[in-house]
This record gives C-alpha cells, sequence and structure tokens, in this order.
C-alpha cells in the first residue's frame, strides 16, 4: 500500500508539474488565436497524461491505474472539443505505442474520460466555469472510473480494490479539483491583467511603465505611435536613449534614477519640446512602483499633451486681460429703483449714457416717465412703432427681475444693462457702455469668417480647394435632383505639366497654375459657379443649372483664353502651355447620380481629351464609355 501511495502521489506530482508549466506558458498562448490556444492547452494536457501513465500502476496483465484520467476530463471541460481531441489523440497514440493486452480497453477508456469532460463542457458552455462544475466533473470521473473497474477488473480480489483501485479514484479526483481551482485562478487572474493592461494601454493620455533600470516594460498605444513603433510590444526593453537626444536621455535617467532612488514622485512637470517645427507642452507625473515588502522595483508615468490646454488658457487670459483694461476705461452708471419704479439714486455717469433721456433721469423720476421720453426721444433703435401705455406698463412689470440686457442706442453705441434685486425689492441697475466689446465681437466674427474662408481656399491659386468643392458639389447635386436642372462639370489638367516643373522650375511651375486659375475665373463669372483646385495641376469647374452644350462653350471660351497668354512651354507639342478638359453632364431628367460617378465620368472624358491629342476638349457619354470598356479593362484615366 505505501507503494501505491508513493506511486500515485508521484503521479499527482506530475500533473501538478503540468498545471504549473501550462500557467508558466498561460500569457504566451494567449497571444495565440482561440483555436491555436486550445490546441495548445490541449496537447498540453495530453503530455501530462502520457507522464501519468508512464508512472501507472499495473493491476494484472494489460490493465494500468495512473491519474491521466485527471488530465483528459479537465481539457475537455475547459478547453472544449478541439482541446479534448488535441488530449485524447496524444494520450491513445502513446496507450496503443505502449501496446499490451489492455491497449483496446486502455483507448477506450481514455476516449470515455474525453466524452465525460465533453459533456460537463456542453453542460457550462453558456455560463462561466465555477468550482461546483470542477466538483461534479470529478464526481463524474469517478463513477466512471468505477463503473469501467468493475466491467474491466471484474476477477480482481478485494485487497487490490482497497490498495490500489481506491486510492486511485481518490488522487483523480483531487487531481481534478486542483487542476480546476488552478485553472480558474488563472483564468480570474488573466482577466484582472487584461483590464488592467486594457485600461494602461488604450488611455488617451501617455503611460509607461519602467523597472529600475529605465527600460521600459509597458507603454500604451499613444507611446508607440509617438515614437513611431507600429505596435508597443516593439518598445518593450528600450530605453530613452533608444529614442530621445543623449542630453535629453541623460536628463531623463537621471530624474528617475533619483526618483527610484529616494521614492519621491514627479508631480506634473512641465516641459516645452520642439518636435519638428512645433513646439508642444507637456505635463509629466511619474510614481514609484513597490514590491510586497516596500522595495521599489520600478516606476509608472503618465504624461499628457497639454499644449491645446496651454493655448486656450493663454488666450483666456489675454481675453481676461483686454477685457479688464477696457473695463477699466468705461464708466459705468449705477441706478437704484425702489418698488413701485421711482428712481432713487444714480450716479452722473448714468445719465451720461443716455445723453438723450438724461434730462429725464433724476431722483425721484419713475420709470414710466424715463421710458416715455426714451420713446419720444427715439434713443434705443428697436422700440415699437407705437409707444403704448400696455407696452410701457409691461416694461416696467420686467424692471423688477434679476437679468442682462444689451440695448442698442441711436447713436450706435451699446449698453449692457445689469438689473439685480435687493432683499426689500429694490432694483439695483448697473449700465456699462459695451460698444467696444460689441465691435471686438464684430471683429472676431469677422476674423472667424475670414479663417473659414482661409480653410476653403486653395492657398497657391486663391480658388476654391478640394475640400470645399466636396461639400459644394453634394449639395448643387441634390439641388439638381429636386429641381430638376442640369448640372454640369469640367476636370482641367494643364498638359505636360511635369515637363514644366523639370524645365522651368516649382517657381515657375506655381506661377502657371496662378495663370491658369486666373483665366479660369475670368471665363467662370456666375456666383453660382465653384472653380477650384482639384490636386496638382488639376481644377474643377462645378456649373449649376448649365446643360452640355454650355459647358462645352465655357470650356471652349477657357481654351482660347489660355492659348491667348501664350505661356511658353519648350516640353509641349504645342510650344505653349495647353490644357485637357474633360465634361460630365447631370442631366435634368437624369435620375440620382452621387458626386463621385459625376466626378468619375468628367475624368473619363478627360482621358478621351488625353488620348486624342491634349488641348482639346471631350465630353462623356455612355456610348463612348462602352467602347472603352470593350477596347480595355477600365474606363478610368
Amino acid at each position: 500500500m505505501s507503494t501505491t501511495w508513493q506511486i500515485l502521489t508521484g503521479n499527482l506530482a506530475v500533473v501538478a508539474l503540468v498545471m504549473s508549466l501550462w500557467a508558466h506558458f498561460y500569457y504566451r498562448f494567449r497571444d495565440l488565436s482561440a483555436l491555436q490556444s486550445r490546441v495548445a492547452f490541449g496537447l498540453t494536457m495530453g503530455l501530462g497524461a502520457v507522464a501519468s501513465m508512464l508512472l501507472s500502476i499495473p493491476v494484472n496483465s494489460g490493465a494500468f491505474i495512473d491519474l491521466r484520467s485527471s488530465l483528459i476530463a479537465i481539457s475537455g471541460l475547459f478547453g472544449g472539443p478541439v482541446a479534448a481531441i488535441a488530449t485524447m489523440a496524444v494520450a491513445g497514440a502513446f496507450r496503443i505505442f505502449a501496446g499490451g493486452a489492455g491497449t483496446i480497453n486502455g483507448v477506450a477508456g481514455i476516449l470515455l474520460i474525453g466524452a465525460v469532460g465533453l459533456a460537463a463542457h456542453i453542460v457550462v458552455q453558456n455560463r462561466k466555469i465555477g468550482i461546483i462544475d470542477v466538483v461534479l466533473l470529478a464526481a463524474a470521473v469517478c463513477v466512471t472510473l468505477v463503473g469501467s473497474t468493475l466491467v474491466l477488473l471484474s476477477d480482481a480480489d478485494g485487497q487490490t480494490l482497497t490498495s490500489i483501485i481506491a486510492p486511485a479514484l481518490f488522487l483523480n479526483s483531487c487531481a481534478i479539483i486542483i487542476s480546476g481551482l488552478v485553472l480558474l485562478q488563472f483564468e480570474r487572474i488573466a482577466l484582472e491583467r487584461d483590464l488592467l493592461t486594457a485600461a494602461l494601454t488604450q488611455t488617451s493620455d501617455y503611460h509607461y511603465v519602467k523597472n529600475s533600470q529605465s527600460q521600459f516594460v509597458i507603454v500604451n498605444r499613444n507611446v508607440a505611435e509617438h515614437h513611431h513603433f507600429s505596435s508597443p510590444a516593439e518598445m518593450i526593453g528600450l530605453t530613452d536613449f533608444q529614442l530621445a537626444t543623449q542630453r535629453r536621455a541623460e536628463i531623463l535617467f537621471a530624474e528617475e534614477q533619483e526618483l527610484v532612488r529616494s521614492g519621491k514622485p514627479v508631480i506634473d512637470k512641465i516641459e516645452q519640446l520642439r518636435e519638428g517645427e512645433q513646439e508642444r507642452c507637456y505635463s509629466t507625473s511619474k510614481f514609484p512602483l513597490r514590491d510586497g515588502k516596500g522595495e521599489i522595483i520600478g516606476l509608472a508615468g503618465a504624461t499628457r499633451d497639454i499644449t491645446e490646454q496651454r493655448r486656450v488658457e493663454h488666450e483666456l487670459t489675454e481675453s481676461r486681460n483686454l477685457l479688464s483694461h477696457a473695463m477699466a476705461g468705461m464708466s459705468d452708471g449705477f441706478a437704484m429703483f425702489g418698488p413701485d419704479g421711482t428712481l432713487l439714486f444714480c450716479n452722473e455717469q448714468y445719465r451720461c449714457l443716455f445723453p438723450l433721456s438724461g434730462p429725464a433721469r433724476i431722483p425721484g423720476a419713475n420709470i414710466k416717465d424715463i421710458l416715455r421720453k426714451v420713446a419720444e426721444t427715439e434713443e434705443r433703435r428697436i422700440l415699437p412703432k407705437e409707444v403704448t401705455d400696455d407696452w410701457i406698463d409691461d416694461a416696467v412689470a420686467h424692471l423688477h427681475q434679476d437679468k442682462d440686457e444689451e440695448i442698442n442706442l441711436c447713436d450706435g453705441r451699446w449698453l449692457s444693462l445689469r438689473t439685480r434685486l435687493t432683499t426689500d425689492g429694490k432694483a439695483l441697475v448697473v449700465v456699462s457702455d459695451i460698444t467696444a466689446m460689441k465691435q471686438a465681437e464684430h471683429s472676431l466674427r469677422e476674423l472667424a469668417e475670414q479663417m473659414k474662408n482661409l480653410a476653403e481656399t486653395d492657398a497657391l491659386t486663391g480658388i476654391v480647394n478640394r475640400r470645399a468643392f466636396d461639400q459644394a458639389v453634394v449639395i448643387e447635386l441634390a439641388r439638381s435632383t429636386r429641381n430638376r436642372t442640369p448640372l454640369s462639370l469640367l476636370l482641367i489638367d494643364v498638359d505636360r505639366f511635369k515637363a514644366y516643373n523639370d524645365t522651368y522650375g516649382h517657381v515657375a511651375g506655381d506661377e502657371c497654375l496662378k495663370a491658369v486659375s486666373d483665366c479660369l475665373r475670368q471665363v467662370v463669372k456666375r456666383r453660382t459657379d465653384v472653380v477650384a483646385r482639384f490636386g496638382g495641376e488639376e481644377f474643377v469647374v462645378l456649373l449649376p443649372e448649365t446643360d452640355e452644350g454650355a459647358a462645352q462653350a465655357l470650356a471652349r471660351k477657357f481654351l482660347a483664353g489660355l492659348r491667348a497668354l501664350e505661356i511658353p512651354h519648350a516640353g509641349s507639342e504645342f510650344r505653349y502651355v495647353t490644357a485637357s478638359v474633360g465634361v460630365s453632364t447631370k442631366q435634368r431628367s437624369s435620375s440620382e447620380v452621387v458626386s463621385s460617378e459625376l466626378i468619375k465620368r468628367a475624368d473619363d472624358a478627360l482621358y478621351d481629351a488625353k488620348r486624342n491629342g491634349r488641348n482639346q476638349i471631350s465630353t462623356w457619354s455612355a456610348q463612348k464609355c462602352d467602347e472603352r470598356r470593350q477596347k480595355g479593362p477600365s474606363c478610368s484615366r
């Protein structure tokens, strides 16, 4: 009995070793696909079953007792069909290789236990595996082993059953429970690790972890992309000496080593760094990481790009300072009205801010009399045509309310009226001349409009850029479909422009493109038409409510105007700068056409113009496109 327990205990140690090996390589296998991971799990369990069979105890001729069943069952429960098949294949192949009188029974037992494990997997596949499932699996395997043993070893004596088979059943159950607990624990740890890794690697800031030698251990995707790596894994093991200049790397290394030595974190360190032609501002915090004994084993860092935040803060500070200076130069007026609307107090500035109704704004006057004076003198720009007593009563009713309002006076000034009620029902009115502020707002709106125009304008030629054109063509196509009006598009390409650049240089090429765009603007004069730079030496003209004939006429006029410029071009067969034009038209009766199709048609027509000798106009038609398809694989240029 002692020998049996020793051998089976050694068998249990093999099972424990196999589970330890799987736990050791667990995270490596998690990088594999789900199928590959299950195959790896099944093969590992299969090899463990082989190791268990190598330490088996012979019962009689061809019959052996070991703990293979625990690993086969665990493979089926946790790995599913793929893992179970891999485990059974390895274990069964070895049993066949080992041979003996009990080979068939041994293989049958492997398949039977594998079926038990798969049945358990099917039962729990729609929910998370728990410890109770592992215990039930151990019980099911134990029952299966008892049944198969009684069938296969019916002639065994009671001592054999007691001394060998009973310990085997007990230790198989223990092995299943221990293995299940190990796998459940590592699945939980893996989930927690995945959550922490996802939180670290997917956050919007730059997060990283370094060891005590300042080598990167974990970085998030932003850090990898910032340093031009395709994945965070490529940065593992690197230091700042491989990423930054020698001087900056030395500074960072010294800072981090001091943090590791002293344990003092770096909080919100602001750095201004030049990246290419841009100045970027970063806020960095670094904290020491300690092990269970309190020893510092590394550091965690978080860096945030605060360039935009600093810019906004600077602008807010400037705006606040500007407003403070403006307010300092203003003369505010103060007035207090009683609950019945009587003016109790006002200063001279208050009266001066209302030059036409000022004589009526004296202590003792009622707000109704003041409003009548305002109406008589038309001091305010926005007043009803007939100022009635009802309008005045309504204005008086709104006096005793907390409110902010702005009024425009007839002399063009703007006043801000801030009304606040006191606890005893009085109304305190503060009046400020905000004319300068209003003018500033108007200037900012104009500046915003100018910035918008710049964003929609090609910097070289001054015409609309591709982005604005893409927006315009979608709008005009929708309007054309809705109103059943034609819409034409000209796609223009300067002939032999590369040769022009090679001959005369890029500066001359830019001047050439400006001349072409100016020629287009002289020809296309309707405000509804859109002249845009399509890209490189290509231009596009969008012509709402223009049929094919009118579009062709405009294209001919453009080519004539360009020819009249007589821009020399030694690399052209025409000796002057010329252009080719492709025309596509959405007829008024056409069904809805998307912008990409309209542009592609013009591009196909432009291809025909180029192919037929350049310096000409070609119009898209379905017939031409069909003919080209018969000659070649594509209608595209």
